[in-house]
């Protein structure tokens, strides 16, 4: 199929797209990389009246490290920068470690860190990052900007707190504790496909290995990427160990994630591979954590 007719908007600075959101609203929508949009756009699921394109407006695409070692990321940054990126794999590993995962190098190479937070596919790889590393997103619009935490900003499924008039300018990730280890894993049919299931895992230690802080959270569990919190309590003030590891992921994969049965996998094949790959990547944070 082809998308419904639509007005083609090209700004040229982030100030010409912020008027173009708060001339057109709800009917607008913001083209960054394309890979999800177009896609949705040609099987008419979305039916725009108008997109503005981004990928003339300068300045959106920069990586660069804060005073207080946050890594900042321009909504318009190419995954594929960002798999390459030294300051990343530096200080972001888990950022690093999933990249290569999300579908293709000829997707990465259009797809951008800001439109797959946006799109809010509950099977991206990006979403888990960004709420996995306590990030947060800065929202502009015509009249003004804030901040959301990545844990507030995905509200439903495909649905994020972006207001109609409001653009995702920039991604900001603060810099990980000392002895943290991170891990990221998922299954999918064949690579580069929708993964079935996937973790993301942040383990932090003391000076004797004692679990101080743990968070999982999961993709294609849930309408949102699902934080297994009380899961993760259970490696508080434990050492690590293949009991205790088994442990948590049970409790995160019977009782706090919400997967669906599809064509590919039925619910509770979800979440046995939740199970399954939480141990693993529980396995390989703490050893890195450990380091």
């Amino acid at each position: 199929m082809k998308p419904a007719p639509f007005e083609y908007v090209t700004p040229d600075s982030l100030d010409g797209a912020l008027a173009a959101m708060q001339q057109h609203g709800f009917d607008a929508k913001p083209l960054a990389g394309g890979q999800s949009l177009v896609p949705v756009m040609n099987f008419r699921l979305a039916q725009p009246g108008v997109l503005i394109d981004l990928n003339g407006v300068p300045g959106l695409d920069g990586i660069w490290q804060a005073s207080n070692g946050t890594l900042h990321f321009g909504s318009m940054v190419r995954q594929s920068r960002l798999e390459r990126d030294p300051l990343v794999a530096q200080h972001q590993p888990l950022l690093a470690e999933a990249l290569p995962y999300i579908a293709h190098p000829q997707i990465r190479a259009r797809g951008t860190f800001g439109g797959s937070l946006a799109h809010a596919d509950p099977a991206a790889e990006l979403p888990v990052i960004a709420m996995a590393l306590n990030g947060r997103v800065k929202l502009q619009s015509a009249s003004g900007e804030r901040w959301v935490a990545a844990r507030d900003f995905f509200t439903s499924l495909f649905a994020t707190d972006l207001g109609d008039e409001e653009l995702l300018v920039e991604i900001a990730l603060p810099p990980l504790p000392a002895h943290t280890g991170t891990a990221f894993t998922e299954m999918a049919r064949r690579h580069g496909d929708y993964a079935l299931s996937g973790v993301a895992a942040v383990v932090t230690v003391d000076s004797s290995g004692v679990c101080t802080a743990a968070k999982l959270v999961y993709l294609n569990a849930g309408e949102i990427p699902m934080v297994a919190e009380k899961a993760a309590q259970i490696l508080v003030g434990e050492l690590p160990s293949e009991e205790i590891w088994l442990e948590t992921a049970v409790a995160a994969s019977q009782n706090e994630i919400d997967p669906r049965g599809d064509i590919h996998a039925t619910a509770d094949y979800k979440r046995h591979l939740a199970k399954v790959l939480t141990v693993r990547a529980l396995k390989q944070a703490f050893a890195r954590a450990s380091q």
